[in-house]
């Protein structure tokens, strides 16, 4: 398993929308995506707000790698599932930093109902 540079992690984890893309069958990269990302602690996670069958979604948990980018950083990742007792905390860095939206863009990306569409979205070394 990888670990963020602290660099790359404070500047992914902090911008306002990241975009990530998965790797096809044939090892070709997927169109990238831009989507919400959040940073707690080390780590950095991602939600589908449309549930498990959002196309990038469905991709990245088939694929299960694929390339961030954001801030001017890019990386291969790892798409893996979230420990359990973190969500709390996601749904806390989702509000932190996207509530000026409003809680009908928000609450997509909150509560239960996201827990199954979570990753942590890790570096590949």
């Amino acid at each position: 398993m990888g670990t963020w540079a602290p660099d790359d992690l404070d500047r992914v984890g902090g911008a306002e929308e990241l975009q990530i893309a998965s790797y096809r069958p044939d090892g070709t990269l997927r169109p990238y995506v831009t989507i919400w990302g959040v940073r707690v602690g080390d780590d950095l996670y991602v939600r589908s707000a449309y549930g498990p069958q959002n196309g990038w979604f469905r991709h990245a948990t088939a694929a299960g790698t694929g390339r961030v980018r954001a801030a001017g950083v890019e990386l291969e990742v790892t798409f893996e599932a979230p420990p359990p007792d973190v969500h709390a905390d996601v749904d806390a860095a989702y509000h932190a930093k996207y509530d000026r939206y409003g809680p009908q863009i928000v609450d997509t990306v909150v509560g239960p109902q996201v827990v199954d569409v979570t990753l942590r979205v890790v570096p590949r070394d």
